[in-house]
């Protein structure tokens, strides 16, 4: 669950972007396992870290770190007997002189008075080892002076191939008809003269090359083969020499091994902490004040992985006497983005990182739970409602009071009424466990829970209204609305299909729908829509909304008034279906017929099914519906005339 939810949170990109900032590949498999830490002293520590790398980096600069790459390999090779070749004494040599510089490069940053700069302390430079490689390895290759015996053995190598050279070069001088070339060549090691075919017997020696087109034979002379012998004979020498350098130094580098991997853990500790220090400096982060109280507040942060010139700042705060924020607002306005920098900066403060803030104070969490996604599967038959609500139903299991939870579109993906109360009841359940949370969602009435259930409060993503524009702004303390209404006629929606909209979601008839929609938002058609410009959309009329403080009850009875006498209504959570018997009254709650019994139900708990126009003609007596078989009886009599003994009775319910 907490893989998932990190997933979601993005945290494994902020990883990938820690191991691209290590040198070593042992500090980037630690960097890419790296973890939340649960104990407050150790990610107090882990961010302290981080604070004295970016001290340094800022100060003193990049260090001098190495990438270690084979170090292990061919210290296990040294220890087992095997003898190391030039080039890998040299990655020796280069690792033994990288710790010489970090070693220095640490005594410059005593300076600053940071903890890690006792890692030099703990660093060897091993003179002694290092200075002879440096002496015996030159380029890859065992050099002269490594052994007086190498010196001796090379300089007589060299005379005899000087010697061997002046002969064939004076014999190509004294017959130059029977050479094809002018110069000596070699073959298989061999230094040979380049013999006309026609003159092959004149040369006394070995042929051994002959060219394509069988025109040259390439002869080493008699005159030389006893040099080349000695050459051989030295060749020899020399070989065995080198090997017995080679292995003097690997057993060196053996005897040697432990402080070699003592240098080896310092060196990946500082390539870890430095990772973390560059990606403070990219990220322009602050380290996060950390504790055990349940308390999480940011001040202009930024999502890490957005561009610091496009991202709006994120300030946020919970925790005290508030346990859960409610946010709403227009599609596209940020939300989510809000939702995923509070939790990714959570585990980062967490992982021992900086955040990309001004300042923050965060919480100490065992767990950052979140849902952010519709998480659809064709493979495994998951809906969007489906995957939502089994995230869910795992993250309830696992939340409890020190956890933090992130719920985006809490409730959609299913029939609103009904994914309005499941809503509820989630945020109830949480509100129950005493956990930090925070949730994102449209519905009106999870905002009025939110306003009035202690411990929670509504924020919103702020949206400007002239430039049809969300501003990316939380805003703690207000409810949000989505503006589609709004948006959409400022867009141009023709009226007509406005008037439709409006009246399906608020239960208009047509005489009030238009003094309704005139109230809401007055036409200013002297004026170009600078909005609709700005999207490259068709000028339509500018509309300046009319600012009006909502009333509650008044949004209630709208709703409750859309529901006539013989509807066919859906009652929730029960799922029963029952008809509309009277109208709503002042709070709200409609009276319904379910199974013969009357009752009166809130509007929020009823949808319509079937409207009474299109199932009734519109003189029909509902009577014969509602009414029992002796009281219709009872009325048609009193419409004949007076009936002294008649009476019709009325159930409670109906009064």
């Amino acid at each position: 669950m907490l893989e998932k939810s990190m997933n979601a949170l993005e945290y494994p990109i902020i990883l990938n972007m820690l191991c691209e900032h290590a040198v070593s590949e042992q500090a980037r498999k630690k960097l890419s396992e790296l973890k939340p830490y649960l104990c407050e002293w150790e990610v107090n520590a882990r961010i302290k870290d981080t604070t004295e790398g970016r001290k340094i980096l800022d100060h003193i600069g990049t260090p001098p770190l190495a990438t270690m790459k084979d170090i292990e390999m061919l210290l296990e090779l040294a220890e087992k007997g095997s003898m190391l070749i030039p080039e890998q004494l040299t990655m020796m040599g280069l690792f033994l002189n990288a710790c010489k510089r970090m070693k220095s490069f640490l005594k410059r940053a005593e300076a600053l008075n940071v903890d890690i700069a006792g890692y030099g302390g703990s660093m060897d430079e091993l003179p002694e080892l290092s200075d002879e490689i440096n002496h015996t390895i030159r380029n890859n290759a065992i050099d002269d002076n490594a052994s007086k015996e190498l010196k001796d053995i090379r300089r007589k190598m060299e005379q005899l191939r000087t010697e061997m050279k002046t002969k064939l070069e004076a014999q190509l001088r004294s017959k130059k008809e029977w050479f094809t070339d002018g110069y000596v060549s070699t073959r298989n090691g061999h230094l040979v003269l380049p013999v006309k075919r026609e003159y092959k017997h004149m040369v006394s020696g070995s042929v051994l090359d002959i060219s394509s087109s069988g025109s040259t034979y390439f002869i080493e002379p008699t005159i030389v083969a006893k040099l080349r012998e000695e050459l051989s004979v030295l060749e020899i020498s020399e070989s065995n020499e080198e090997r017995r350098i080679l292995y003097v130094l690997t057993e060196l580098i053996a005897a040697h091994a432990h402080p070699i991997r003592l240098n080896m853990e310092a060196m990946e500790t500082l390539d870890f902490i430095f990772a973390k220090a560059k990606l403070s400096l990219d990220m322009k982060a602050v380290p996060a004040q950390m504790s055990t109280t349940r308390k999480i507040q940011i001040t202009n942060g930024r999502h890490p992985l957005l561009k610091t010139g496009e991202c709006v700042p994120l300030n946020f705060r919970l925790g005290n006497e508030i346990s859960g924020i409610i946010i709403t607002g227009p599609n596209t306005g940020g939300k989510t983005v809000a939702l995923k920098t509070v939790g990714l900066l959570q585990l980062m403060a967490q992982s021992g990182l900086h955040v990309p803030c001004e300042a923050a104070e965060l919480c100490m969490n065992n767990m950052v739970l979140c849902d952010i996604g519709d998480g659809q599967s064709i493979t495994e038959n998951l809906s969007t409602f489906s995957s939502h609500i089994t995230n869910i139903i795992n993250i309830l299991h696992y939340a409890d009071r020190d956890s933090l939870v992130l719920l985006d579109e809490l409730g959609s993906g299913t029939d609103p009424a009904e994914g309005m109360g499941i809503a509820i009841a989630i945020l109830e359940e949480l509100r129950k466990k005493s956990c930090l949370f925070v949730a994102t969602t449209h519905y009106p009435e999870v905002k009025e829970y939110a306003q009035t259930t202690k411990g929670l409060i509504n924020a919103r993503m702020a949206f400007d209204r002239e430039s049809l524009k969300p501003l990316y702004s939380l805003e703690i303390g207000e409810a949000g609305e989505s503006c589609a209404l709004y948006i959409a006629k400022r867009l141009g929606l023709p009226k007509h299909m406005l008037e439709r909209a409006y009246r399906e979601a608020y239960g208009k008839e047509d005489r009030q729908l238009t003094k309704e929609m005139d109230d809401s938002f007055l036409i200013d058609t002297d004026k170009s829509a600078s909005a609709a410009s700005t999207l490259e959309m068709p000028a339509a009329p500018r509309i300046v909304p009319q600012i009006k403080k909502a009333s509650p009850p008044k949004s209630v009875s709208v709703r409750s008034q859309r529901f006539n006498v013989g509807d066919s209504v859906v009652v929730y959570p029960q799922k029963k279906i029952g008809i509309v018997f009277k109208k709503a009254n002042e709070k709200g709650e409609v009276g319904v017929q379910i199974q013969k019994k009357k009752e009166f139900i809130s509007h929020k708990r009823l949808q319509l099914k079937v409207a009474a126009s299109e199932m009734y003609p519109e003189d029909y007596d509902f009577s014969i519906i509602f009414d029992s078989v002796a009281n219709r009886k009872a009325r048609r009599k009193m419409e004949k005339g007076h009936q002294p003994d008649l009476e019709i009775i009325y159930e409670k319910e109906q009064l």
